[in-house]
Order: structure tokens, then C-alpha cells, then sequence
């Protein structure tokens, strides 16, 4: 358990991230791809009904006894909440209302929060679009962890904590390399997730507030789910940056597995991430894959070549134009 592992620095790289090029070539041939981007219009009631499960699962556990309380938030709300993010993820796109209605979108995904206790939507978007514009961008992609992070996690206990504590690290980390100022909707974001947090804790108690919260924390840390943080970008195999999985959790994430295609095409929801497969399947064949975002977990903390440091990055050139 105390091996070190052996890199020392990221996997830096002086070419472009491989999207933007594989985007245009699989554009030309098969244009029909087009079709395929625009709004999901199933996706604000799935999120709608997302959300009024959880506000029942509210209501259920406030006269549950806490080891039951702490059993189900793991076992069901911690599934729910990971899946939210992931909806939020999608309505940053604009897949619910479409690039007409930004706005709604925006609004939307400050909606989806609620039962996610810790308000992040507003931020998130504004990121999550750099980290498309410039993968593995030095200074920019706030995906890429800390050089602290890389040269501290280096053990397979550390690795193990550093997964088990990855919401705190996904939160910190924006402030460390690439702090942007406040923007007006992230202030409404807090103030409304706060009050909707107060209104919970006084309708119902604390119980509710700790499974909404701690399912958060749970979802996000050393969990199945939570196998994709380190799935879709982490060099297992030198010369690959992103790599998709193609496993029964992608029912439950908005087929966030499909990630090679999710990266050619940002605009295609991920309801229709399988046809982009299916369409272009000689580009995505020979790409390496998963199918079990356990065994990433279990792969990445046992293997001594792995660690925080495994990620392809990158020094920008030219003008950088960030959210």
C-alpha cells in the first residue's frame, strides 16, 4: 500500500486534442451526423421526475432511524444525485431547451441542483465549456488536478482517499488554476440552493438535509458511478486522452460513457450518443474502451504507473477565449 508510483509530471504534449480534427472528418463523410444535435426534449422530464423523487425520498427518511438513513443515501440517493450532476452536465450543452433558449437552460440546471444540496450548476457551465474548448489546457481546464494532487496522491492509500474525497478536490481546484470572478446567476444559484436547503431542514429536519448532502459527497467519491471521473481521461494507455465506456451505468448518466463521441460532437444529447457510434463506428472501433467502471477504480488505485499525474496537458497557444 505505500509503493510509490512512478511518474513525477503530467504527460505533456505540443499537438492539438484529437476532437476538433475527427470532428471535421467524420462531418464530411457522413453529414447526416447533424441531425442528430439539438435539444432532447425527454430530457427536462426525466430531470423533472429526477427531482420529485428525490423530494419524496425527502419526506420518507425523516422518521427513518439514522443507520437506515445512512444505508439508503448511499444505496439509492447517492445514485440519484451522481445521476443529477450528469443531467446538469447534459442542460450545459443545451440539450433541454435548445441554444435559442440559453437562458431556460441555465435556469433549468439551477433547478436540478435543488436536490443536490451543494450549489454548483452555474459554475460548472462555465467551465465544463473550457474543458471542451481546450482539453488539458495549462491553466484553463480545471479537470486537470493540481501538480499538488499529482507529487501528494502518489500511494495507492493516498489514491484510494484522493477518489474517496474527489468532490472536495472538484471544488477547490477552479480556485487554485484557473479562478474566475463571481458571476451574477452563480450568486443566485447559492442563495436559492441555501434557502431550498433551510426550507428542507425546517419542513422536515436534519435527516433529509444529510441524505440530500451526503449523497452528494457519497455519489462523487468511492463509488461505481463515480468510475467516469477517472475513465473518461486518464492516460491507462500513453497516447490516448480520452477513452470512452460502453456499460449498463450508462442508463443511469446519460450515456456520459460515450465520451470519445461526446467529445466530437458536445452538441449531440447523450440520448443519441449510440448513433453517433453506430454511424461513424470505423473511428470509435479500434478506440480503446471500458465496460466496468469498478474495475477503473480498482485498476487505477492498484497500478503503480497510475496517479493524478496520468493526464495529457497541454501549454496554449494564441488568444484563449474562456466562459
Amino acid at each position: 500500500m505505500g509503493n510509490r508510483v512512478a511518474r513525477e509530471d503530467f504527460e505533456w504534449v505540443y499537438s492539438d486534442q484529437p476532437h476538433a480534427d475527427r470532428r471535421k472528418e467524420i462531418l464530411a463523410k457522413y453529414p447526416e451526423i447533424k441531425s442528430l444535435m439539438g435539444p432532447d426534449p425527454r430530457l427536462k422530464w426525466i430531470v423533472c421526475m429526477m427531482v420529485a423523487v428525490q423530494f419524496l425520498a425527502f419526506y420518507l427518511v425523516k422518521d427513518l432511524p439514522w443507520k437506515w438513513v445512512m444505508f439508503w443515501t448511499y444505496v439509492f440517493g447517492s445514485c440519484i444525485n451522481h445521476s443529477m450532476t450528469l443531467a446538469i452536465h447534459e442542460i450545459s450543452h443545451n440539450t433541454a431547451f435548445g441554444n435559442n433558449r440559453a437562458k431556460w437552460n441555465r435556469w433549468f440546471a439551477i433547478f436540478a441542483n435543488l436536490p443536490i444540496g451543494l450549489p454548483y450548476s452555474a459554475s460548472f457551465k462555465r467551465y465544463h465549456l473550457d474543458h471542451h474548448r481546450y482539453l488539458g489546457g495549462e491553466g484553463v481546464d480545471v479537470d486537470i488536478p493540481t501538480d499538488f494532487e499529482g507529487w501528494f496522491f502518489c500511494t495507492r492509500l493516498r489514491k484510494l482517499f484522493w477518489i474517496m474525497f474527489q468532490p472536495l478536490f472538484y471544488t477547490i481546484r477552479p480556485l487554485c488554476i484557473n479562478p474566475k470572478p463571481i458571476s451574477q446567476l452563480e450568486l443566485i444559484n447559492v442563495s436559492i440552493q441555501l434557502s431550498f436547503n433551510a426550507l428542507v431542514y425546517w419542513a422536515w429536519g436534519a435527516k433529509p438535509l444529510v441524505y440530500m448532502m451526503m449523497g452528494s459527497m457519497l455519489g462523487m467519491g468511492l463509488h461505481p458511478i463515480s468510475g467516469h471521473f477517472i475513465a473518461e481521461h486518464y492516460m491507462f494507455l500513453k497516447g490516448h486522452e480520452t477513452y470512452s465506456y460502453y456499460g449498463s451505468l450508462n442508463l443511469l448518466t446519460f450515456n456520459v460513457g460515450y465520451h470519445n463521441e461526446h467529445h466530437d460532437f458536445p452538441s449531440v444529447p447523450g440520448r443519441r450518443l449510440p448513433m453517433v457510434k453506430e454511424i461513424a463506428a470505423e473511428y470509435y472501433r479500434e478506440l480503446p474502451c471500458y465496460t466496468s467502471w469498478v474495475r477503473v477504480l480498482y485498476d487505477f488505485i492498484m497500478d503503480d504507473e497510475l496517479s493524478p499525474y496520468s493526464r495529457v496537458k497541454r501549454r496554449l497557444t494564441g488568444e484563449v477565449k474562456q466562459e
